[in-house]
């Protein structure tokens, strides 16, 4: 799948990292190139130590490729589908366990440093509006800042993408006693915002609730429970999609209503990220769901 990246920060290197290693192909994007160009080249360097940093010849909406080639980000080319590899080669292994809910999760294994025959494709980085064009799948991972300018500049091109939404719009606490850190939100609809400036893409609000370390570890697991991502948005083929992508990085997807139900994964993250800044642990507010339970008053 194509996977548009708009922003060279920590979210964009650890999602886009995750779903480049997953055999997903990868375009960096932002308001800085150099930053874009950085970033998609310490992604592929991570991955393959044949994608090396070209120091001329670099043009608008170009990468470097193997051998020293450029390629252009051209949106009519079909997606490059990797040659069958073995589990231990690409990494990625079926997970079916009781953890991950009975259902298949792609699971991220160790790597050797033998790859196969087959090199991974590198990380490409262009500008913001081709990269849109060329991608199947946008994700959003730009500061609540910058938005506006972005959908003004590129809302028409979001249609009929799958456009995801991991952003927060956090600001701190100023009410908070000295010495604690603490935030609320700035807004309390960033997911609706984005669709209201691109009406025609399929805006979904995944990957706001933990911080970028969190989707970059290998971690996955804990107390037993694989790490779960919920899905907030109106189109059922791009939650799909999303909850496919959330699988590639070995993580356990389930809906969590349409989008306008996002404000809430919005201001949950708020709380409980302000809960883990004061040394609380928001996890242990909840009982597993064996242990949940409601009952009508």
């Amino acid at each position: 799948m194509r996977i548009g990246i708009i922003g060279a920060g920590a979210m964009a290197a650890a999602l886009g990292g995750g779903w480049a290693a997953a055999g997903h192909e990868v375009a960096i994007a932002a308001r800085s190139t150099d930053a874009a160009q950085a970033l998609a080249e310490r992604i592929s360097e991570s991955r393959d130590p044949a994608v090396r940093r070209l120091d001329t010849g670099r043009g608008a909406g170009t990468v470097a490729t193997h051998e020293g080639r450029l390629t252009q980000l051209d949106p009519s080319s079909e997606p490059v589908e990797p040659a069958p590899q073995r589990a231990d080669e690409t990494g990625v292994q079926p997970d079916t366990s009781s953890a991950a809910g009975g259902r298949p999760v792609a699971r991220i294994t160790e790597q050797s440093g033998d790859s196969g025959s087959v090199a991974p494709t590198p990380v490409r980085a262009g500008p913001i509006g081709l990269t849109i064009e060329w991608a199947e799948v946008v994700l959003m991972a730009v500061p609540v800042g910058a938005l506006a300018e972005l959908l003004r500049a590129h809302g028409t091109a979001l249609d009929g993408k799958v456009v995801i939404d991991c952003t927060n719009a956090f600001l701190p606490d100023e009410s908070a006693p000295d010495g604690t850190t603490a935030f609320v939100l700035s807004e309390d609809a960033v997911a609706e915002r984005i669709a209201a400036g691109a009406p025609k893409a399929h805006v979904v609000k995944a990957f706001n609730l933990l911080a970028a370390e969190v989707w970059a570890g290998t971690d996955r697991v804990f107390d037993g429970a694989r790490l779960a991502v919920p899905l907030c948005g109106d189109d059922p083929a791009a939650m799909r999609t999303v909850a496919a992508l959330a699988e590639d990085l070995a993580l356990q997807p389930f809906p969590a209503g349409g989008l306008h139900r996002a404000k809430y994964l919005e201001a949950t993250s708020v709380f409980a990220v302000g809960l883990w800044f004061a040394g609380a642990d928001a996890r242990a507010m909840l009982p597993p769901l064996s242990a949940a339970f409601a009952v009508e008053d």
